[in-house]
């Protein structure tokens, strides 16, 4: 699915008040072409195509977000974020706002499954390993926030000073993620804002991609990769160190090889159990994809050692370093979550001391409204 029909949805959705706000990181990046086709189209729509410039300190896709949200008119109430490669329906906006009624809840966040363009071996192995995450997701106020679909109050984003959190930083959603919970509010799930994401990578994209949420998880969210790496650890001993056992025990006669024998077995049929779960959450959140998930839910069902192992070894492996690389460019790491660019695809070694540009367009709007900001440069998730 195409950048133009990912977009369109945000120019029809069943709200009666809102604007849009298309952030790219150039005039001439590819995205501005399709924006500005759907905004002729729908006049109106309260839409705009910002412009934010290149980033010199911190990640392109948050220096977007900052920039955007640097100069809100007065009437805006309410932030919401969305990701371009995501597939929003109509009453995605209606249905990521509605929680945020409750003075308890500080945002509202949706999440994402993977719909395979081509059934290949990598784009597989990545809808499985993000369908667990996506169904490990439910009710309750102790989630992460994803970037690619949520929501904030206005006077939320102002009072935790959500911009300067941003400063420097990666990561938008975890780093909202951290300020949220130590402000004691929650952070809601939102059931009907799962959002189809189109998936096609070549294997080097699926490896980098995987390694690149657990580095930013280990930097950003210490203590969530720690335990997500001990939980992924233990399938890891129960099945693969019970297939060892196994074998040792049958090459020296030991009577007692039927033990692990029936470890791993009772172990593969939970995974098959949970793959049958994972197979009715996806037919309940994206009902309109069956047919075309019918060979992910597959090698979802009965791959799960497999699928297991490739997550531990991407996971082991995030455990070094402090490099990444996100859409050509090249990240470092440091101290505290901040970074610093060290390379673009055009080769070009960033200052960290170059100022940014600021700009800031202002829209007059009826009423009270809610914003939408919208990520579609090349820095995008």
């Amino acid at each position: 699915m195409g950048l133009e029909e990912n977009l369109r949805p945000l120019f029809e959705q069943d709200y009666p008040n809102y604007s849009l706000t298309l952030v790219v990181e150039s005039a001439d990046d590819p995205a501005c072409g399709p924006i500005r086709r759907l905004i002729a189209r729908r006049p109106n729509v309260a839409a705009t195509l910002f412009v934010a410039g290149q980033a010199h300190q911190g990640g392109q896709k948050v220096h977007n977000l900052r920039e955007a949200t640097a100069c809100l008119p007065n009437d805006v109430e309410i932030l919401a974020f969305v990701d371009s490669d995501a597939c929003p329906r109509t009453n995605w906006l209606s249905q990521i706002v509605e929680r945020l009624q409750r003075a308890e809840v500080g945002a509202v966040t949706g999440y994402r499954w993977f719909v395979p363009e081509r059934d290949t071996l990598s784009n597989l192995l990545s809808y499985s390993i993000n369908s667990a995450v996506a169904a490990g997701v439910g009710p309750g106020g102790h989630h992460l926030v994803w970037g690619g679909s949520w929501a904030i109050r206005r006077d939320t984003f102002d009072a935790l000073r959500m911009r300067d959190a941003w400063r420097g930083t990666l990561s938008d959603d975890l780093v909202a993620t951290r300020v949220l919970h130590q402000a004691k509010l929650r952070i809601e799930f939102q059931p009907a804002c799962m959002l189809a994401s189109p998936l096609d990578n070549n294997w080097r994209q699926t490896a980098a991609f995987l390694r690149r949420q657990y580095v930013i998880a280990r930097f950003y969210t210490p203590q969530w990769w720690l335990l997500a790496f001990v939980a992924a650890s233990l399938p890891m001993l129960t099945f693969w160190g019970g297939l060892a056992l196994l074998a040792a025990g049958w090459a020296s006669g030991d009577a007692r090889a039927w033990l692990p024998a029936v470890i791993c077995l009772a172990f593969y049929a939970s995974t098959v159990l949970r793959g049958l779960l994972r197979c009715e959450l996806a037919r309940l959140y994206l009902p309109e994809h069956q047919a075309r998930l019918a060979r992910a839910f597959r090698f979802d069902l009965w791959t799960g050692p497999l699928v297991l192992l490739a997550n531990w070894l991407v996971m082991f492996s995030s455990l070094f370093g402090n490099r990444l690389k996100w859409r050509d460019i090249v990240y470092r790491i440091q101290r505290g979550g901040q970074v610093r660019i060290v390379r673009r695809h055009d080769a070009s070694v960033i200052s960290p001391s170059e100022p940014a540009s600021v700009h800031c367009p202002r829209r007059p709007l009826e009423g009270r409204s809610r914003r939408m900001t919208a990520p579609t440069s090349s820095s995008a998730l």
